[in-house]
């Protein structure tokens, strides 16, 4: 079978299905082992048995609903491949836009300013944390989650892409102000779907992806409410926080960062789809 042929295979068994058809040129990359350049070079030569076995297992597995993440065992997240399973959210390219936001604030409103503290809430597989530190290593990063085994993940996608970061279990800020630590930057990529979503939402999500980062609540606003109590603790007199959100949450999100903290500017930034997709509020500045 030539390399072609796999892939048109898996076109057409994936479109069954409604999956995603591009997600067997991804999975046939990955087993071949090449870039996209180099797999579309290679398109009429011979493929080995061996790895077309590995293939339609993976496809079958795609088929079934299985994320494509999962199956090869990353995701690419601002130019860099951070390890994922089904302890932690697939990065989304959505998020890319907070961390880019994020770098915008920090430069924008602290300028060169040494020795900035940053907690990312909720680390997850660590993709913002990382990025965040390597995009502005001199940057003081904490990552939190409560669930230990996604700590575990994220501390070694900041061990294998050389990001040096704190890493503290716990809910939500509560570490934080049982010490009375405080920080210039608090960023957070938190659970934000209603609950009554999931009767609608793929099984590709719902059934592979932890709903604890999922979803929040009735309005999927609950962590942010927490937030809103929380954040005065632990945010320094001048400081920046960032959130993402869901599609039509920012005003209720606005809402909650204004009474927290009454004299703060309050933004909200849209994606490059035109969604509303993260709040910032700058303090003090």
């Amino acid at each position: 079978m030539k390399v072609y042929e796999a892939l048109n295979w898996a076109s057409s068994f994936l479109k069954e299905k409604n999956r995603d058809d591009n997600a067997g040129e991804l999975l046939l990359r990955h087993y071949m082992g090449l870039d996209r350049a180099q797999f579309l070079g290679s398109l009429r030569e011979e493929l080995e048995e061996s790895v077309f076995e590995k293939f339609k297992k993976a496809v079958i597995l795609h088929r079934e609903g299985k994320p494509v993440q999962y199956i090869i065992g990353y995701e690419s997240f601002y130019g860099r491949d951070f390890q994922v399973n089904e302890d932690v959210l697939i990065p989304r390219p959505e998020t890319e836009e907070l961390v880019y936001h994020t770098l915008n604030r920090i430069q924008k409103l602290f300028g060169n300013r040494e020795g900035l503290k940053l907690a990312d809430i909720g680390t997850g597989s660590g993709a913002i944390a990382i990025t965040l530190k390597l995009e502005k290593p001199d940057l003081s990063v904490t990552s939190t989650d409560i669930y230990q085994p996604t700590l575990l993940l994220a501390e070694e996608n900041a061990r294998q892409l050389g990001a040096d970061i704190r890493f503290i279990q716990g809910d939500l800020l509560k570490p934080f102000i049982e010490k009375g630590e405080k920080f210039d930057c608090l960023i957070s990529n938190p659970p934000y779907i209603p609950d009554g979503d999931i009767e609608w939402m793929s099984e590709v999500v719902t059934e592979h992806e932890p709903h604890r980062a999922l979803f929040a609540g009735v309005d999927g606003l609950d962590i942010y409410k927490r937030f809103a109590e929380e954040l005065p603790a632990v945010a320094n007199e001048q400081a920046i926080i960032g959130f993402e959100v869901g599609t039509g949450q920012s005003e209720a999100v606005r809402h909650l960062l204004q009474q927290a903290f009454p004299n703060a500017s309050i933004e909200i930034e849209f994606d490059i789809n035109g969604k509303d997709r993260m709040v910032f509020a700058e303090i003090g500045f």
